[in-house]
């Protein structure tokens, strides 16, 4: 038994396919196949139902993945002492962000980031909170950034900034003669949300008055909200770093910002504690919160 085979184990568990599980380590699929299958000979169990068009674990695979998880953890660990040692600061550090950041943070600091730390190569992924999250504990990314307060168990977290939420309404509607609105004044407007699993989702739940949730409708990302307010089925909140972009004020939406005090979300980071990579993290964490502190000023 070696890391490599726990690696195509691992890749089984999370695709349910012997194709893109190779293709995720990198293999072809008549290897991969082989390994577990000297795998399971080495174990004395069977790991794989193999079935037409369907792959599962059996229960003694599902109970070896978690271990599997770990042992691949901790030889990254390992890994990542080693390039510590010598320079914290590079290397690849995986960071995952919630969809209703990544689109409009990024844009924003990734030059910041790359001049300020040129030898750590970052990699980005786009996951949903509570996907994030698990990936996090999984050890399969070293690093989220998402809305605060999130569930900590085992995690560090810092805050980055706080962002403003601002509304957007068709030009046509009342609203929209507004200078500045007031959470009072969305009562009686259909608010248009995401889908279930957004935390924008339930932040907007929090803010809202007496308003009409488009019950016909769930959007999957803030694109699909703004197309949507723009065709006039309702209003909508916005986080502030979303209006700035090129999409912010197109043609048939209109943006409006709340009187103080505005409703807002706190945007953090988090990772494990037993993370070897805590010096590129805060290294990356000063970059971002220095970036958006001269953006408010």
């Amino acid at each position: 038994m070696n890391l490599k085979d726990l690696k195509y184990l691992v890749a089984l568990a999370d695709t349910g396919h012997f194709g893109r599980a190779a293709e995720r380590t990198f293999v072809s699929q008549p290897t991969l196949s082989a390994q577990l299958k000297k795998l399971e000979q080495f174990l004395g169990v069977k790991l794989v139902e193999r079935q037409p068009k369907k792959v599962q674990l059996t229960e003694a695979g599902k109970q070896i993945v978690v271990h599997a998880r770990r042992m691949l953890d901790e030889a990254n660990q390992i890994v990542a002492l080693g390039l510590n040692s010598t320079d914290p600061l590079s290397g690849k550090l995986k960071i995952a962000l919630i969809p209703t950041i990544g689109p409009y943070l990024l844009p924003r600091v990734m030059q910041k980031i790359r001049k300020a730390l040129p030898h750590l190569g970052l990699m980005l992924y786009e996951h949903q909170t509570d996907g994030l999250l698990k990936r996090l504990h999984d050890g399969e990314i070293d690093m989220g950034i998402l809305a605060l307060p999130a569930a900590l168990d085992g995690l560090e977290s810092r805050a980055l900034y706080k962002e403003c939420f601002t509304l957007a309404v068709p030009n046509g509607n009342i609203l929209a003669d507004k200078s500045t609105v007031k959470v009072q004044d969305l009562k009686d407007q259909t608010l248009l949300l995401l889908e279930d699993g957004h935390c924008l989702r339930d932040q907007a739940l929090e803010v809202r008055v007496d308003v009409r949730e488009a019950e016909d409708f769930r959007a999957t990302s803030l694109e699909t909200l703004r197309q949507m307010v723009v065709a006039g089925l309702g209003i909508t909140l916005l986080p502030e770093l979303a209006v700035d972009s090129p999409f912010g004020s197109q043609r048939g939406l209109t943006v409006r910002h709340f009187a103080k005090p505005a409703p807002m979300r706190t945007v953090g980071a988090v990772w494990r504690k037993s993370s070897t990579r805590t010096a590129a993290i805060f290294a990356v964490c000063d970059v971002l919160a220095e970036v958006m502190a001269v953006r408010k000023r």
